[in-house]
């Protein structure tokens, strides 16, 4: 293998802004909710960052990776076949199976940042109910049942994959299944009995705003796996998207509320970033901006659509990453162009229709398997240990009745 340094370092570095976006959707989280229940969800996203690890290095990246349904070295095109359990047989001079430039080893470690935050997600839709013993068992159970196999089947050379379902950086593999799985969980767990005051701190949801956004670039464009004209071209996607669906939100916000909300506009972004991220690679910038447009307004209202259906997602995981991914990946096959990304497909207003159907079969399948596998999941960790707090918990805050901590000294919620 013949290590090419820049692609090597450009992945090393997009590495380290994937791992950055954890602590920011911690912080993203933190401001969201109320003064008592602070590092009940930030200790949710950082406990991931060390036990998605071990699992990633046990058998996850095997899971994800090893083998392919072309070769019939995998399992079913579902999952892959555990020859690199405990990363067993990943040398020094090994290739990634993207570019043969950067070592299998980088590629392992990028792909492990998306394992990382991709459950964290859904914590945010469950806030403030769901005991730290059961939330261990869930991040151990959904990582093994949807996030792995999804991984194998769209980025593995599994089942989707086969079909020619493209997901550039995770509308599928990460937003929409998450979103999806946030959903499931919602319906699960049932509404808090405690009114919770949040948002106690929009400064600290800007703060995760902007950790978000910065590391994004790195989810972005990184996942093109070298130094090339698509990755500068899913580098601009992502911004203009980002910043196009923020202004819209603020508008939507400004037009119901009156006035303009910095929260609105702080949501927007996040949401444009979770559409955009599918096609990221395979569309113009000026298709971005639409999709950042698109992006803002259906997601204010799909949680608008939330608010009156009386779902309890806390923080709007379903309307912002379920619905984002969902619409980022049907765009994609709407949108999608060579013009773009050679190695990419036409979608179907270049005359594609089969990827355009095939997009929307692959987002179909993968919000049916993760809403039936998270609540299945978790009819099974109840029969274990209770999923929701106990209302005396819930009363004081999860932060002292499940941690023995306080973000704050002092009264207040």
């Amino acid at each position: 293998m013949q290590i090419d340094t820049g692609n090597t370092g450009f992945m090393l570095l997009c590495s380290s802004l994937v791992m950055l976006m954890t602590p920011g959707l911690a912080f993203f989280y933190g401001g969201l909710v109320g003064r008592k229940n602070v590092l009940a969800i930030m200790i949710q996203s950082f406990v991931s960052m060390g036990w998605t690890t071990v699992l990633w290095w046990a058998f996850g990246f095997s899971m994800c990776f090893s083998g392919n349904l072309q070769n019939g070295t995998d399992y079913g095109g579902i999952v892959g076949n555990f020859d690199w359990m405990f990363l067993r047989g990943i040398t020094l001079d090994m290739p990634s199976p993207i570019n043969d430039t950067i070592p299998m080893i980088v590629f392992c470690a990028y792909q492990m940042m998306f394992a990382i935050i991709t459950p964290a997600l859904i914590t945010g839709a469950f806030t403030n109910r769901v005991t730290f013993k059961a939330y261990m068992l869930f991040l151990t159970g959904w990582l093994v049942c949807v996030y792995f196999p999804f991984v194998h089947m769209v980025w593995g050379g599994g089942l989707l994959a086969s079909w020619g379902v493209l997901d550039f950086a995770g509308g599928i593999v990460v937003h929409n299944i998450a979103g999806i799985a946030a959903l499931a969980s919602v319906l699960y767990v049932g509404k808090r009995k405690v009114q919770d005051r949040g948002p106690h701190s929009i400064p600290l949801v800007a703060l995760g705003t902007g950790l978000l956004w910065f590391g994004w670039y790195g989810f972005n464009a990184g996942s093109e796996f070298r130094v090339d004209s698509v990755t500068a071209v899913a580098f601009l996607n992502t911004d203009v998207a980002a910043s196009f669906a923020a202004v819209a939100w603020l508008c939507m916000d400004w037009i119901t509320s009156r006035k303009p909300k910095f929260l609105g506009l702080l949501t927007g972004a996040v949401a444009g970033l979770a559409t955009i991220t599918p096609a990221a690679g395979y569309v113009s910038p000026a298709t971005a901006c639409l999709i950042g447009v698109i992006a803002g307004v259906v997601c204010f209202y799909a949680v608008a659509l939330k608010n009156k259906l009386g779902w309890d997602d806390a923080l709007d995981v379903w309307g912002v990453h379920g619905v984002g991914g969902f619409i980022g990946i049907i765009l994609c096959g709407v949108f999608a162009t060579k013009a773009f990304n050679p190695a990419g497909v036409d979608g179907l207003l270049n005359g594609n229709t089969r990827f355009f159907l095939v997009q929307c079969l692959a987002v179909a399948v993968s919000s049916a398997w993760a809403f039936v596998f998270t609540l299945g999941m978790l009819k099974v960790i109840d029969l274990i240990t209770p999923v929701k707090v106990a209302e005396g918990t819930e009363e004081i805050g999860l932060d002292e009745g499940l941690h023995g901590e306080r973000a704050y000294l002092g009264e207040g919620v």
